[in-house]
């Protein structure tokens, strides 16, 4: 038994921001509030720190299998651990592609021993390709908890509209990357007057926009759900939220990256700060704070994406992405609850019970009996993002040198520690 005395209770799901005390036992939550110690019982003061239920990152690339240099899922879950991450949902656009029943459940069989509860999401078409659809019951079956190509839209409208329509009957969501191919080819950052002062090609607003209006257009045509990944403009968030004005059924996500930082970034030539939706302009950045605070935006999701420094040295060549995990939290409390854009509870319903409920998945609460998965942090503790001192494989933090408030102290996994901050000791 552990108990967790004296904390700062955030548990947006039953509506509790209180101090009080949280007990874990045998893996769940047995008790909330003002809790005496039981004999026998682990006691940790937590006078200062705040416990809310583990943070739900639904939208993180493992690389495993195939790009295991990057990440895998060991690594991977222990960037999650200490990031207070304690469910991510990770994206199928591995070597081979997560579009077979077996390699869903081969992922899922690793993951049995890794610091974090690891969903799959299931490819949408065979070998993310956008050509033939894949066995979605299957997927389903072999436990696959969403179905997504992700890192590439399925661009024939008629496929994604017959892959909506199965996955609403199998009532498993889909996570769609929104993006017109054709505009945002050749492109590396956006389009917009940094891309044109470094001469470099941009990627359109546009190419986002048209993608996401798309798919919107399928949701609300056939009336089956649809969530959108990473949204970065102030279009595609008006468009959202029009949508959901007139009852679509559509939820989204957007990355700290988007709220935090804009393409001025850019301007160092650094390609950890490139990736895909790009960092867009200060008016799209307030646009999606702005949709955050009014709920048009629903959870914020890491789009957590290794790579190698090799890879990651030639601004024009590298890949896109970043990692995040690890500095999610303290970017939100940072850059949102900080500035009073967003109180403290707000934050974690969108980084724990918001995509619990997009995914269909018991998480995201401290109710009694639930998972004992459970992040305490200091909501004051300020620190600097060294990418040397990050627990994952890559170093492409997008964060990096940047002093954020806020650190993970602690992360409990069904009750287990799976992440200790060296100045707390175990």
């Amino acid at each position: 038994m552990i108990l967790l005395q004296n904390a700062r209770l955030i548990d947006p799901a039953n509506g509790l921001d209180t101090r009080g005390s949280l007990l874990l036992e045998d893996g769940k939550i047995a008790a909330v509030g003002e809790v005496a110690p039981p004999p026998g019982a682990e006691v940790v003061d937590c006078t200062g720190l705040c416990a809310a239920p583990g943070l739900v990152d639904m939208h993180v690339h493992l690389r495993d299998p195939g790009q295991t240099q990057k990440e895998d899922v060991y690594s991977g879950c222990r960037a999650a651990a200490a990031g207070g991450v304690t469910t991510l949902l990770c994206m199928p656009n591995t070597t081979p592609a997560l579009d077979t029943p077996e390699r869903i459940g081969a992922v899922r069989e690793k993951a049995k021993e890794a610091t974090a509860h690891v969903c799959v999401a299931g490819a949408l078409t065979v070998g993310l390709k956008g050509e033939a659809r894949t066995d979605l019951a299957a997927l389903k079956a072999a436990g696959a908890a969403a179905f997504s190509d992700d890192g590439r839209p399925v661009s024939n409208s008629r496929l994604m509209a017959e892959a909506l329509r199965e996955a609403a009957r199998l009532s498993v969501p889909v996570v769609s990357h929104c993006e017109d191919l054709s505009l945002s080819a050749g492109g590396k950052i956006n389009e917009g007057e940094v891309s044109r002062s470094l001469g470099v090609p941009g990627v359109p607003a546009a190419a986002e926009d048209c993608g996401t209006a798309r798919d919107l257009a399928l949701a609300a045509a056939y009336n089956v759900p649809v969530h959108i990944c990473h949204v970065s403009t102030r279009t595609s968030v008006a468009l959202i939220r029009d949508y959901k004005r007139r009852g679509v059924p559509v939820t989204c996500e957007t990355g700290p990256h988007y709220f935090a930082l804009t393409d001025e970034a850019l301007q160092t030539r650094d390609a950890d700060y490139r990736m895909s939706p790009p960092l867009r302009t200060e008016a799209d950045r307030e646009a999606i704070i702005e949709g955050l605070k009014d709920g048009t935006i629903d959870a914020i999701a890491t789009d957590h994406a290794p790579h190698t420094p090799e890879e990651k040295a030639d601004f024009l060549k590298a890949p896109n992405g970043v990692v995040g995990m690890e500095t999610s939290l303290s970017a939100g409390i940072t850059y949102l609850v900080r500035p009073g854009l967003l109180t403290l509870s707000e934050l974690i319903e969108k980084m724990s019970p918001a995509p619990a409920r997009i995914l269909g998945l018991p998480a995201g609460t401290l109710s009694p009996g639930s998972a004992a998965d459970v992040v305490v942090f200091d909501p004051d503790e300020t620190w600097v993002v060294s990418p040397e001192a990050l627990h994952g494989k890559s170093r492409n933090a997008v964060f990096k040198g940047k002093t954020l408030s806020g650190r993970v102290k602690r992360t409990y996994l069904s009750g287990r520690l799976v992440y200790c901050d060296a100045a707390e000791g175990k």
